[in-house]
């Protein structure tokens, strides 16, 4: 009788280890799947209507106790498996057979129950992940009651060793997101051949919240203005001579911005006066100018545009002096490149020379010229080249004079009193 039931024993026990070692390499190649998948990926074809995905998002918000829940079962079955193998070995070898069992059980679990299935699960991260969330999601419900006891006896050791908690603060979620995309971007702009200029919109649209106005703004010495006690004769053919459609308007004093003449409502002031310009009241027609600090992020600025259909604003510095303007162009410049159109000046502010050198105008900034060469100038102490030269030169530097920093040798071209206007740029680096 002993005997039969002996043989019984060695037949179900390795069917009992191998569906066991099924189990194992279920729980091992879920683990990868759901802590892998493309959390992007997954919210698209939710919100295309697979059911499925949505029960990985849904997993994969409860992420603790669904890891706490897979180690648990994973841990289940190695080890009732490894007992099961052992009483088979003992039973067949005597003592010995707990150093087989030990060799075949590492020899199976390591390879069958985690190698492979992990590996089937890299490879095939969506669809494994889709396959075995149904599953997993009674599995989890199950032994919820176990895993809340496991996590609090987690928490308290945690708390023991003076780790309390979860980082919640909302700057710290937000700036790991956005590290998370630049890596993305990165990553997938060498694997998939984004183009540099595809890879820039995005850097910026992420560097949004970090550009102020003061790194972007068309500098007050380069703002055309109008002067309204001017002869209204001049101030027609300024403005309608004018690349720009919107002009500021200033009188006595051209920091005493009093409006913005916009092109279009000039016209139609001009059109019911006959040609009998000198009745038009320049100042009737000015719109209200919008001022806004210096410090104001690329973000807030275009969202400000955006809630009050404007595409103009004054930008001032804390004392209220004006230090230049902002456009809804320019920020839009700033992410997609320069937006030319009929009207634009043809200005080539950079220009490559045969040397690989260029030579550039003073008051380009780093951030254009970064994009358009590929380089990696530093833009923190400054906005534009000049600008990066004089801080780091800390002097103002004279004609000739040649400057090497960041990997760059910097030579001044030209200038204006104190204003670097033309500069020669090389890159040292082979």
């Amino acid at each position: 009788m002993e005997t039969g039931e002996s043989h019984l024993e060695l037949i179900f026990l390795p069917l009992a280890i191998f569906l066991l070692l099924l189990l194992s390499a279920f729980f091992s190649g879920s683990e990868t799947a759901l802590t892998g998948a493309s959390r992007a990926r997954l919210h698209q074809m939710e919100q295309s209507g697979n059911h499925r995905a949505g029960l990985v998002n849904r997993l994969r918000d409860k992420h603790t106790k669904l890891i706490s829940a897979i180690l648990l079962g994973n841990n289940l079955v190695n080890i009732l498996a490894s007992a099961l193998a052992t009483s088979i070995f003992i039973s067949l070898f005597g003592d010995i057979g707990v150093a087989y069992a030990t060799i075949v059980m590492t020899i199976l679990v390591l390879v069958f129950a985690e190698v492979l299935p992990k590996t089937v699960a890299l490879r095939r991260t969506i669809p494994v992940a889709l396959f075995v969330a149904p599953v997993l999601r009674p599995a989890v419900f199950l032994l919820s009651p176990v895993v809340l006891g496991i996590n609090y006896i987690v928490d308290v050791t945690l708390s023991i060793i003076g780790i309390k908690g979860y980082d919640n603060d909302g700057d710290t979620v937000t700036d790991a997101a956005q590290d998370e995309l630049r890596g993305a971007i990165e990553l997938h702009s060498e694997d998939a051949g984004i183009i540099m200029h595809e890879r820039y919109m995005l850097d910026t649209i992420l560097d949004m919240d970090e550009v102020d106005l003061e790194e972007i703004m068309v500098h007050r010495k380069n703002v055309e203005m109008v002067d309204a006690e001017k002869p209204v004769r001049e101030i027609i053919d300024q403005v309608l001579g004018s690349p720009y459609t919107r002009l500021p308007l200033w009188k006595s004093n051209p920091e005493n911005i009093i409006g913005i003449v916009h092109a279009k409502d000039l016209l139609r002031a001009l059109i019911p006066l006959d040609g009998d310009y000198e009745k038009l009241e320049i100042e009737s027609i000015a719109l209200e100018p919008w001022f806004v600090p210096e410090t104001t992020t690329l973000r807030s600025q275009l969202t400000a545009f955006l809630e009050r259909k404007s595409h103009f604003a004054l930008v001032v510095d804390e004392y209220g002096a004006l230090m230049g303007l902002v456009t809804l162009e320019d920020i839009l410049e700033e992410i997609v490149g320069d937006i030319a159109d009929e009207h634009d000046l043809a200005v080539s502010d950079v220009r490559l020379m045969k040397d690989g050198s260029i030579i550039t105008k003073g008051d380009v900034t780093i951030r254009d010229l970064n994009r358009q060469l590929n380089w990696a100038l530093p833009d923190e102490e400054a906005a534009t080249v000049a600008g990066l030269v004089i801080h780091e030169a800390q002097i103002i530097p004279e004609i000739s004079q040649a400057f090497i920093f960041h990997g760059y040798k910097f030579e001044i071209l030209k200038k204006e009193h104190n204003q670097i206007t033309e500069l020669r740029v090389t890159s040292l680096e082979l």
